[in-house]
């Protein structure tokens, strides 16, 4: 009631459901093997997770997604729903706070979980990508020999290839998928265990080992336990890294959408050197007419992820002393840029680059006026004389026009 109509709810979010059940069933097997939990609980909370993590239960967890209180409302959400339904499994009373919160916190859990959640949503992230680089690099060996005429300031450059051109996008989305890869690599040091602002107050000894180690064989992540639980709580500056790199990424896609956009001008009055698929009308009143509709939607989309991602950044930033409360509006912002970056990489590669095609013929054309043999002979007469020949030869095809 607190947090008004959601545009997102903890339900709307399976992977958060998921991941919170497995750090709570991790946290009831370390509790179980210290004696803080008798094995009737420890085993009714077992069962709870199991059906929660088989996703009988989404619809119990109603509450907003972001709210105020750092995260304390998803936590005892959790605890309910594992509490009333362990209860009813085991036969006997087993407590939200005193049972299925053991050991535990608000501060532990939920950055937990929350890397988790991100760690299992990014996966679709780079196989989009990953996609989209295979068919850049596919479209690099079917043109490989095509030559093209380079621009640099929109003015005519010198000669490369069509198949240069395409794998040096492919390289530059791949440098990108790799950061981001280095980036999710840091979650993986979680901090359950680090109980109130890193202190560990209310855990007894080894709890933090068991419990991630179990919380790694349920997950078959390769978590480890955080080596210092104030820095973990405290700064999320990890999360500013996986969000920047996501725009990162989403620039570089719209640059390469943008120089499409630009190269398939015309047909009869601009570039017109590449020719994109046509997947649907481009007016309501010009027939026949094609616009580079895909390319302009990646492009979008950008300007959306890149806007998340400053949310992200304000967020992190907004940490104070030792605890950052800010955690679910990041968990919610870097849904939205996910979701953005898998929809506009699988569009953009099935729908653009794998029909995309180049005209040969204009290519051809223009790629004579490149700069290349002027290069060549400003390396043997000087840069001076080059450039009185080049003038001479444009002055003499302005007359010839």
């Amino acid at each position: 009631m607190n947090f008004g109509t959601p545009r997102r709810r903890f339900a709307d979010v399976p992977a958060l459901i998921r991941s919170y059940a497995h750090v709570k069933g991790a946290a009831a097997s370390a509790n179980l093997t210290l004696g803080v939990l008798d094995s009737t609980r420890a085993q009714g909370i077992q069962d709870a997770v199991s059906e929660i993590l088989a996703g009988r239960h989404d619809q119990q967890f109603p509450t907003a997604l972001v709210l105020g209180g750092g995260g304390t409302t998803s936590n005892m959400n959790v605890n309910e729903v594992i509490a009333n339904r362990a209860s009813q499994l085991a036969g006997t009373d087993v407590h939200p706070n005193d049972h299925v919160n053991a050991s535990q916190s608000t501060n532990d859990t939920y950055p937990t979980a929350m890397a988790l959640t991100v760690l299992d949503l990014s996966a679709p992230v780079v196989a989009a990508v990953e996609n989209l680089i295979a068919a850049l690099e596919r479209k690099a060996t079917e043109f490989a020999e095509v030559r093209r005429l380079g621009r640099t300031c929109l003015q005519d450059a010198v000669t490369l290839t069509v198949g240069q051109t395409h794998q040096g996008q492919a390289t530059g989305l791949k440098r990108g998928v790799t950061s981001l890869q280095e980036a999710l690599k840091e979650l993986t040091a979680v901090p359950l265990g680090a109980t109130v602002l890193g202190t560990g107050i209310g855990a007894p000894e080894g709890y933090s080992e068991l419990a991630v180690a179990e919380l790694a064989r349920t997950t078959g992540l390769p978590l480890t336990v955080n080596d210092d639980f104030f820095d973990a709580l405290a700064h999320l500056d990890t999360y500013a890294a996986v969000a920047s790199t996501v725009a990162r990424i989403a620039t570089l896609m719209a640059k390469i959408a943008a120089d499409f956009r630009l190269l398939s001008s015309g047909p009869g009055g601009g570039l017109a050197e590449l020719t994109l698929p046509a997947v649907q009308a481009g007016s309501s009143i010009m027939p026949g007419k094609i616009n580079p509709a895909i390319p302009e939607f990646v492009m979008q989309l950008s300007y959306r992820i890149r806007g998340a991602s400053h949310t992200v950044e304000s967020a992190v930033a907004a940490g104070e002393l030792e605890l950052n409360v800010m955690e679910p509006v990041i968990v919610d912002a870097l849904i939205d840029m996910f979701d953005d970056l898998t929809g506009a990489a699988a569009v953009f590669t099935e729908r653009c680059v794998n029909g995309l095609e180049w005209n040969g013929q204009r290519l051809e054309s223009n790629a004579d006026e490149g700069y290349d043999k002027w290069v060549a002979l400003a390396a043997e007469d000087g840069y001076d004389a080059a450039a009185a020949q080049v003038r001479s030869s444009r002055a003499a095809k302005t007359r010839e026009v």
